[in-house]
């Protein structure tokens, strides 16, 4: 029996195409090891091209009225939801993760299409009075042009943009390595904006060399979150919101949780409800749907993992479950790794500083609640905390004093809705935000039109005698 493999295309200017040298890269099902299909080695003509094809179409597609432009966003929405089945199974078996979570992203997608649309009729400015008579003033939002989104994962939405009613040119999607497609598009003086999500040591390049050309630029970059636990914490629902956050995705999101710093009061209690739950977690494909945690991307980053399990002992952390490359039965087949807790980990170890991203939890122990706020901050990163109390009054210096971007009260790390600004401080990002209000900044200029209708020069400042 023969199988068909797939062959994908690069998708510029409405049409369908490889790259003009021909080459292609393969893809993997990670839990299982099968060959999804081939896509484009895409280079500098590719990348060339779809800055082309973008600012030709953004010509008439910025003329074309917000409120339209919104529609189409909520035709967007209306498809996802159509097809949301299908995207979350093809998510997983490109990328791993269970499909309660897939189906999650796609429902993300959804809701931000949904919010999105809606904004076509609130892209607000303001008019404010000005200082001289008969004269006015207004501020208004300006698209800014040609975007590049660099992402480390893509899943097949070109095909639904167009059939909402996208004109051909306004999005286009480009498959290849950073050093060819990624340095291209940073260079090319026709883009206008960046924005990156991947890893702090590439959005700082992204950020070096877009700024050669003046480029505005938004990272969504790293993260070491923690949740925190303190002595009057519920530590049931603490358990439920570290499992979740810790290996939910495989720990690869940028929000998950890698630390818990706890009050060494009820550490061992913690502990001891933490423990058996990690080890009754399910690995497997994530297509089947008892499975609690799915592979990790590809070998390299397995490798990675496991070079942080043999990096925490020789610091002197102590290893309390997990640790090792899943081998057992069908788990051979793909990149899984055991679900791994460390305790007795001391704030400064690389095992509480650097980013894992995978199955891999640090338990620090504090004496005080300063103390664990301290630490929570004390990392090059700041996206998302959590912190588990009663205390009204510890929540409220909480919110003070942790430095992240997100901040969860008795809940997990991860979580966030599209209608708040999302993003993080330090190493994290570079002060813009996605989604919410926010969202849109990065994305339009202001420009401030003033209009004198007294029929003679005013000068504003200078004229004060009314």
């Amino acid at each position: 029996m023969t199988t068909t493999v797939h062959v994908f295309q690069n998708y510029i200017g409405g049409k369908w195409q490889g790259a003009q040298s021909g080459q292609t890269f393969p893809n993997y099902n990670p839990a299982t090891g099968e060959l999804l299909g081939y896509f484009p080695l895409s280079g500098e003509a590719e990348a060339n091209a779809a800055v082309d094809a973008a600012r030709a179409a953004f010509a008439k597609w910025r003329l074309v009225p917000a409120p339209k432009r919104g529609e189409i966003l909520y035709r967007v929405g209306e498809l996802l939801l159509r097809h949301k089945e299908e995207l979350a199974r093809t998510m997983t078996q490109e990328m791993g993760k269970v499909l309660k979570e897939t189906r999650g992203d796609v429902q993300e997608g959804i809701d931000m299409a949904y919010y999105m649309g809606g904004e076509g009729r609130r892209l607000f400015g303001y008019s404010v009075p000005v200082e001289l008579p008969n004269k006015s003033g207004v501020a208004m939002r300006d698209p800014v042009g040609v975007v590049v989104c660099i992402t480390p994962w893509n899943f097949p939405i070109a095909k639904l943009l167009y059939e909402a009613g996208l004109p051909e040119g306004v999005v286009n999607i480009v498959f290849g390595p950073g050093n060819t497609v990624g340095e291209a598009l940073l260079h090319h003086p026709d883009v206008a904006v960046i924005s990156f999500t991947g890893s702090t040591d590439s959005g700082r390049h992204v950020a070096i060399e877009a700024a050669k050309s003046l480029k505005r630029v938004s990272l969504e970059m790293g993260g070491k979150n923690a949740v925190i636990v303190l002595d009057d914490a519920d530590l049931d629902l603490a358990v439920e919101g570290i499992l979740w956050s810790a290996y939910g995705t495989t720990g690869q999101r940028c929000t998950a949780c890698s630390r818990v710093i706890v009050q060494s009061t009820v550490r061992q209690q913690l502990l001891d409800k933490l423990v058996p739950r990690i080890e009754q977690l399910r690995l497997g494909n994530g297509l089947d749907e008892s499975i609690d945690v799915g592979p990790v991307i590809n070998a390299s980053q397995l490798q990675k993992i496991h070079s942080y399990t043999e990096i925490g002992k020789d610091e002197g952390a102590t290893l309390i479950t997990g640790g090792s490359v899943a081998h057992e039965g069908e788990l051979a087949k793909g990149h899984f790794y055991h679900p791994t807790l460390f305790a007795d980990v001391r704030p400064a170890m690389r095992l509480a500083q650097e980013e894992i991203f995978g199955p891999t939890l640090s338990v620090i122990a504090v004496s005080t609640f300063e103390e664990a706020i301290a630490v929570n901050n004390q990392t090059r990163y700041g996206l998302s905390s959590a912190i588990y109390t009663q205390n009204i009054n510890r929540v409220q210096r909480a919110m003070r004093d942790i430095t992240t971007g997100i901040l969860y009260i008795n809940s997990g790390t991860t979580g966030a809705e599209i209608q708040f600004p999302f993003g993080g401080t330090r190493g994290t990002g570079n002060g813009h935000r996605e989604a919410g209000l926010a969202g849109l900044d990065v994305f339009t200029e202001w420009k401030v039109v003033y209009t004198d209708y007294s029929g003679k020069l005013q000068k504003a400042q200078i004229d004060q005698d009314l």
